[in-house]
């Protein structure tokens, strides 16, 4: 029965997704209407396929790419406030376009997402190393050290950028929209699907490895490579994110914490609803941007900066601990059961 009543929200979740990509294709300043698709109107078939249908795939595989880069730092990082805002990925792929900037001017977009990659995962791991030095992991004081950290990033960034005068392009660089999408500039964040698929793939193991070395040693799992694996994946889509789209905060953060309030914290079995939720979070974000002051558009980061916000606040006083006791042991049973499927 609960299996099927999880089936039917995926399913729901599903339709949702699909009505209101149908609809925010026909939101904009410019004018198209089903009509004059159906009926093979030149002017309107070019801005669907130029500008509109760029979007909408730019904002499903950033709402689906962050949510799984969030899903997959909290497994292994053993902490549900950790995410690519909190885990100073995002700026530190901040750093990496900065250095395109002022060493590569000319860079292609692919040169510009290799670097960011680079400096996002030294960034991350230096972040993992400051928390398992840490002799009481807080729940709160890990994503906090992650805040911390990011901002020091930041800083230097910021110093930077004022040094060799990039301070306005970095600042337009890194505010999250989708309103310069258009076909030929976005295509780079199609690497998240085969991340997605890569990540569904090993989502066991990242299962056992957040359970700690020595428990994933018994399993037989090679607990280093695993965890280099799965911080590499969630880089590489938060660098893909930043130089396409820009900056946004909280979709790793608040969806896979929303998801697991009705699906638990096995990874292969929540991984369809958390990227259904993050495609539709973004999607409504993207939608509300477009339409409150009509027919300008704000940033969709300030729209989700909000909401953000306050779910994120709403989820400290919840106080989601995995290491609680009750949810560890269920955790805990979970990943046993995965350790079975692992080593079958």
């Amino acid at each position: 029965m609960e299996q099927k009543k999880q089936n039917l929200i995926s399913i729901g979740l599903f339709v949702a997704l699909i009505i209101l990509s149908f609809i925010s294709i026909f939101i904009g300043v410019l004018d198209i209407s089903l009509s004059g698709i159906l009926s093979g109107d030149y002017y309107q078939l070019k801005i669907l396929f130029a500008s509109r249908l760029p979007r909408l795939l730019a904002i499903l595989c950033t709402g689906v790419g962050m949510s799984i880069a969030g899903l997959i730092m909290q497994q292994l990082c053993m902490n549900k406030f950790v995410s690519p805002t909190t885990g100073a990925t995002i700026s530190s792929a901040q750093l990496g376009v900065l250095i395109t900037l002022i060493l590569m001017p000319s860079a292609t977009i692919l040169e510009k997402t290799a670097v960011a990659f680079t400096t996002s995962i030294i960034g991350t791991w230096i972040f993992v190393y400051f928390t398992q030095k840490l002799k009481f992991k807080d729940t709160i004081m890990v994503p906090l050290i992650g805040i911390m950290f990011g901002s020091v990033i930041g800083g230097f960034t910021n110093y930077f950028a004022y040094k060799y005068n990039l301070l306005q392009s970095l600042s337009t660089t890194f505010v999250g929209e989708f309103s310069l999408i258009i076909r030929g500039r976005y295509e780079i964040v199609f690497l998240i699907v085969p991340l997605v698929i890569i990540a569904y793939i090993y989502a066991n193991h990242f299962n056992i490895v957040g359970m700690g070395e020595s428990f994933a040693t018994n399993l037989g799992v090679n607990h280093n490579l695993i965890l280099f694996g799965g911080l590499s994946i969630a880089a590489l889509i938060t660098a893909s994110v930043v130089v396409t789209v820009g900056t946004i905060s909280y979709i790793g953060l608040i969806v896979p914490n929303m998801v697991a309030m009705f699906r638990g914290d096995k990874i292969r079995g929540s991984m369809l609803d958390i990227s259904l939720v993050g495609a539709l979070f973004v999607l409504i974000c993207d939608m509300i941007a477009r339409l409150v002051i009509f027919p300008y558009e704000l940033p969709i980061d300030l729209v989700i900066g909000v909401i953000g916000s306050i779910l994120f606040i709403g989820l400290m006083f919840k106080k989601l601990n995995p290491h609680s006791k009750p949810l560890k042991a269920k955790q805990k049973k979970e990943t046993q059961a995965i350790g079975g499927e692992v080593n079958a």
